[in-house]
């Protein structure tokens, strides 16, 4: 499965759909600098198509276009920011952080990670692959996922978030010709970014049921924080 942690049945609450729409705007300003007009900026395109698929307000989605662009006078900061560590259990953890205080962040971070343990710099980075994801959905049912993998010059596949997507794994540098290459291939794709993906993800089975909880209790808590863009576990079976 996957790296990235996601909550369960988070797209039916209410205050979480508040947070998918702040890191959607946070991502969608980011890439609004490079140009307010999606059909000229294909990262800023498949963000707008994320927005649109989650239902984001339009007066939302046309506010942080414009203001990642610079055409509200406002000046956008955010810092990209990754802290590692681990989990209880010693389950390890990439938090991936867009924040415009990083004094704010740092102390909340270290605050959150008091029931795992927050490690410096590499530490456990080296158990995660750097890879481009790319979440794509048949155009037509007779569309092959392995082929088309081949075909566009993906790396590997596995199951998508959705029940029949596929997520398509690539080279970092090969993000955004793998995604174009896609629909030629059959399938429409939903989202492109890099990510991190675990080399030994943990057998969940592997721990107790008490324990699994816990884990999850600690990344709901992690994904809680305002300042959160993703989260990536080395647990199998997270997507």
């Amino acid at each position: 499965m996957g790296a990235q942690w996601k909550a369960k049945g988070k797209e039916l609450a209410a205050n979480t759909r508040g947070r998918v729409f702040g890191k959607l705007s946070k991502d969608i300003m980011l890439a609004a600098r490079s140009g307010a007009d999606p059909a000229a900026n294909s990262r800023l395109r498949l963000l707008v198509e994320q927005a649109r698929k989650a239902s984001m307000p339009k007066d939302t989605l046309d506010r942080a276009i414009k203001k990642g662009a610079g055409l509200t006078g406002e000046v956008v900061y955010f810092e990209h920011v990754i802290y590692e560590g681990f989990a209880p259990h010693q389950v390890a953890v990439m938090v991936e952080c867009l924040t415009d205080n990083v004094n704010r962040t740092a102390p909340e971070m270290r605050v959150l990670f008091r029931k795992g343990q927050l490690g410096t710099s590499g530490s456990v980075a080296w158990d995660f692959d750097h890879v481009g994801m790319i979440e794509a959905e048949p155009i037509t049912k007779d569309a092959d996922a392995e082929l088309a993998a081949i075909e566009a010059g993906a790396q590997d596949l596995e199951p998508g978030e959705e029940d029949g997507n596929t997520l398509f794994l690539t080279d970092p540098t090969d993000l955004d010709l793998v995604s174009r290459a896609l629909h030629a291939q059959g399938f429409n794709v939903l989202s492109a970014k890099l990510g991190y993906k675990p080399k030994n993800p943990v057998d969940p089975a592997s721990l107790s049921a008490a324990q699994l909880e816990e884990v999850e209790a600690f990344l709901a808590a992690i994904d809680d924080n305002d300042d959160v863009q993703n989260v990536y576990v080395s647990l199998a079976g997270t997507a």
